[in-house]
């Protein structure tokens, strides 16, 4: 293998590699010519970004998911809640339609015993 040959082949793909990155980075206004260095440094400085976006965006969605959590078990107690009004309701409609039918119930209107 020709040293000046892997050379040459080394720095082509160096620069393809480049393009590409040219491709990814945001450049801004000074898109013209870059060097190799300030487009690196660009590089890291939006991976940079990136990550930062990408824990802010993981924080949320763990606020998210604890409000999620809070919300369904608030949502569970209105249903039992709701499951022991209905109960109390079915009840309290079966007396009044036993005093319905006539039958007479040990307490009078007022509350009173009717003995």
């Amino acid at each position: 293998a020709d040293p000046a040959v892997w050379s040459r082949s080394r720095r082509a793909q160096l620069r393809l590699c480049l393009e590409r990155l040219k491709g990814l980075v945001p450049l801004g206004a000074a898109a013209g010519r870059h060097t190799t260095l300030s487009l690196l440094t660009r590089a890291r400085l939006h991976i940079q970004k990136l990550e930062d976006q990408e824990r802010r965006a993981l924080h949320q969605i763990e606020q998210l998911q604890r409000e999620q959590r809070h919300l369904q078990r608030q949502l569970e107690k209105l249903g039992m809640e709701r499951i022991r009004i209905d109960s109390i309701s079915s009840s309290l409609s079966s007396e009044r339609s036993d005093s319905d039918r006539g039958e007479t119930l040990p307490w009078g209107p007022a509350g009173e015993r009717s003995d």
